[in-house]
């Protein structure tokens, strides 16, 4: 059983016994008939993987990480917010009629900010320090700007990332607000994962611990049964992740670059609702 499919089972197991149901209350999110989507959660999830021991991807089922991937170079390489810069359609439902998404994650990312080494957006910054002055304890990056959020379609979920250099590793911190676990939860931790991964080896370092920080961990009432029924699952070994060691520029590196060995998730085709 891999990492990742342990956490997984302990989150949702913990979220399903222990959790606390919002059915009393107003909620913003609503099923495609329009009826409220209601969830059950635990507050402050924080979980740990070792990025030298394995990948961190499920193999209870399927995450479609070179998709995932794409995601995560859109908005950390191309800093876009318009899902024309995209290849999957996993943002249309947000996107207006230019296909933007408002002030939102890629948007951020490529603002340009005044420091005494010159102006730089946050991407380059983070190369800058890790490359420069790794001991710092100030390499940050944040998504959550309020003076933009009422420009933004969706209010950056991932919003944060900490990194951190020990010796000649590189480890990160994940902070996220709001964590739908069974759609989105493997999603972001193999992105991030992908991420250290590519920070560290464009900055000669080796990619170690990504912690991730969950405020409001949660499960959909109508991803409940298909959770319990994800969880009677058999989960395999965790596969080989291999990056282009060719590749040390960040902005060089593309989907193709990565691949897995041993990926041999279980056979799970339910259909999964999306709450918007």
């Amino acid at each position: 059983m891999s990492r990742a499919d342990e956490l997984f089972i302990q989150n949702c197991r913990e979220i399903l016994t222990q959790g606390v149901w919002d059915t009393d209350q107003e909620v913003r999110p609503r099923w495609d008939d329009g009826a409220p989507a209601h969830t059950i959660k635990r507050f402050g999830l924080v979980n740990r993987y070792n990025l030298q021991e394995e990948f961190p991807i499920l193999t209870l089922r399927r995450t479609y990480w070179k998709t995932a991937v794409d995601e995560l170079l859109w908005i950390w390489q191309k800093k876009s917010n318009n899902i024309h810069d995209l290849g999957a359609r996993i943002w249309d439902q947000w996107a207006d009629e230019t296909g933007s998404i408002g002030k939102a994650y890629g948007y951020q990312l490529g603002i340009k900010h005044r420091y005494p080494e010159g102006e730089m957006d946050q991407v380059d910054r983070v190369l800058y320090d890790l490359r420069h002055t790794p001991a710092s304890r100030r390499i940050i990056t944040n998504l959550y700007n309020h003076q933009d959020l009422s420009e933004m379609a969706l209010y950056p979920c991932a919003y944060s990332m900490t990194f951190n250099v020990s010796g000649r590793t590189l480890n990160a911190i994940l902070n996220q607000r709001s964590q739908d676990m069974l759609t989105a939860n493997n999603w972001n931790v193999v992105q991030y994962a992908v991420l250290v991964h590519m920070f560290a080896q464009a900055s000669g370092l080796i990619p170690g611990q990504l912690v991730h920080v969950i405020a409001d961990a949660h499960i959909y009432d109508r991803h409940v049964p298909i959770v319990e029924r994800m969880l009677t699952q058999t989960p395999a070994p965790a596969p080989r992740f291999l990056a282009d060691p060719a590749v040390t520029d960040f902005y060089a590196f593309t989907r193709d670059s990565f691949r897995l060995e041993g990926y041999t998730p279980a056979s799970f085709e339910e259909k999964i609702p999306i709450a918007v």
